[in-house]
This record gives C-alpha cells, structure tokens and sequence, in this order.
C-alpha cells in the first residue's frame, strides 16, 4: 500500500492539463520500459476533461496509440452509444481522434450486448476478459494497470463504488455488478478494490467545492467501507490530483507544500 501523494493546482482547467501531460509521461515511459502501456480511465466531468485536455495536448503524439491497452473503472450499464456511456464520452473527447488498435479498447458491455440485460453476466464477462490479459506478472487476475484513473464523488464513491452498498465490500470478484446506485443510472458495472489495487499508480481526481468534504474525509483516516476513496490506492503510488477548491478543506498537515 503506498502512502497517498497530493498536488494541488489552481483551478480545474490547470489541473487536467497539468494531468494530461503527466499521463503522457507516465505512458510514454511504460512503452519504453515494457513495449505497451496500460490505462484505465474514467468518465464523469474530471475524468472526461483530462480526455479534453489530453487531445490538445502538443505531446499526445509522443504516445504510440497503438500499443496502448485502454480499460475502465466503471460503466452506466445503460446501451451501446447512449450518451451518459462513460465509453461513449471518452470516444468524443479523445478516442475517436487517436489512432488507437480497436482490439485494445476494452469497453464494458453494453445492456443491449450479448448479455442484455444481465449485469451480473456483462460484469463476469468484463472479469474473464480481465484475466485473459493478465499475465504471470502480474498480481492476480487483472493487469497490472500502469495507471488507474478514478473521479472521487462527493460522497467518496470511486469507480461505481458506493459507500456502505456491497460492491465496495467485495473482496474476491474482480467486477461486480451494481444495483441500487444513489446516483442515475441504477444500475452499473464497476471494477472493485482488489482490482483497483492491482494498479501500480491509482490518480484520484477531484476537482471543485462540492468534492473539498470528500477529499478531507477520504485523506483522514475513513474506512473504505464508509469512504470507497479511502481504499483505491496503487501498489507503487497513490496519487491524489485536487485543485484549489477541492482541497480547501484538507487539514492542514495534508497539504502539500509545493503545488502547482
């Protein structure tokens, strides 16, 4: 477990730029070291402006997209092509502009796909195929992601990771479908902590006032029962990226003291 590291930009614009280019760094340095990178990333306003940022980023094309695994944390199981698809906003605000390899895009299922309207089996296909791309490596039944992508929600929850419902209690399963979300839609399929845990960087997002009391009580001492942020936290590094409102109510000793 690595202890969590913050940086602290001035808005939410610095900070998904600033973002943006260390992600590029960090993929660019895993295709060098290992010939293929592997990200997972997330949907919701932080997550898809990182995206945004990403795509008018000069150095973009220091990546090579095709060897690039894209995975992702969560997913509205809502069907193919819906707008509210974390896949489908990530393609408009990045993929679609990248020569990426389709076959190593790995979306979630979709409630109109092969399994239609059964989450549990959409999740343990997405968990197969999961564990298919694993290899000896590795640590489990997932990759070993270079880099985790997680939006922290105003209550805590990660991925599709709910305070107190039973997917953030899940301790074998590496995907698990979601009933009963407090957040539309209902229903969801999400990556749960072991899996997060897999990663060897997991990057907290958070970004805005109403994320400042989530980001104090997942950096006190919560547990991730009662705060799923508190629990997502890479093998090598746990990196919070916050910007000024976010982090205006971290006690004081949190703080860090250089930011951006």
């Amino acid at each position: 477990m690595s202890t969590p590291q913050l940086v602290v930009h001035r808005d939410k614009e610095l900070m998904a730029q600033a973002a943006a280019a260390r992600l590029i760094t960090r993929i660019v340095d895993a295709q060098a070291a290992r010939g293929s990178a592997s990200v997972v990333l997330t949907g919701g306003r932080n997550g898809n402006g990182l995206l945004a940022a990403l795509s008018s980023a000069p150095a973009r094309d220091a990546i090579d997209w095709s060897r690039l695994d894209l995975w992702w944390g969560d997913e509205r199981f809502l069907p193919e092509g819906d707008p509210e698809r974390n896949v489908t906003q990530a393609r408009a605000a990045l993929l679609d502009s990248v020569p990426l390899d389709p076959a190593r895009v790995h979306a979630m299922p979709a409630s109109d796909g092969p399994y239609g309207s059964d989450v549990e089996a959409a999740a343990a296909a997405y968990a197969a195929e999961l564990a298919a791309a694993a290899g000896p490596e590795d640590h489990g039944a997932v990759p070993s992601f270079d880099v985790l992508m997680l939006g922290v929600g105003p209550d805590t929850h990660v991925a599709s990771l709910f305070p107190e419902l039973p997917a953030v209690r899940e301790t074998e399963r590496t995907v698990v479908g979601v009933h009963g979300a407090p957040k539309p839609p209902p229903v969801r399929i999400s990556l749960t902590l072991p899996a997060i845990r897999a990663a060897r960087e997991v990057w907290l997002l958070a970004a805005g006032e109403d994320k400042a009391k989530a980001a104090a009580i997942a950096l006190s001492g919560a547990g991730e029962i009662q705060a799923p942020a508190a629990g997502a936290h890479g093998r090598s590094r746990t990196l919070w990226l916050l910007d000024a409102a976010a982090a205006s109510e971290l006690p004081r000793d949190l703080y860090p003291p250089a930011s951006a």
